[in-house]
């Protein structure tokens, strides 16, 4: 299974800054090993946040994005207790979803 996807935020006023780190290996398929086989391309494909239940952020990903990605992005409107959910799918079919529970700070 793959690891836990880790989310923090951080609020100040009405914007909400968020930050979600994907463990994944990201393999572009172009890199080889020491006996010049490539190593399989695996890399995330979708990318998705939802903000209680709702579409907040969906995003296609490729080859082009480095091992285990961190992506920030701002919000406003998000309160004390709102919850995040953020899935990813790779293209070997692997997926995972974790859910974070914005705080008071």
């Amino acid at each position: 299974m793959p690891e836990q996807i880790k989310i923090r935020t951080l609020t100040q006023g009405d914007i909400t800054d968020i930050r979600i780190l994907l463990q994944h290996p990201m393999e572009t398929g172009q890199r080889r090993d020491d006996k010049g086989q490539s190593f399989p391309p695996h890399y995330i494909q979708l990318f998705n946040v939802l903000l209680n239940g709702k579409p907040l952020i969906e995003g296609q990903l490729n080859t082009s994005i480095s091992k285990n990605p961190l992506f920030t992005f701002k919000a406003k409107g998000i309160r004390p207790g709102d919850k995040l959910t953020v899935n990813w799918t790779d293209n070997l079919g692997d997926k995972r979803q974790d859910e974070y529970t914005v705080s008071q700070t």
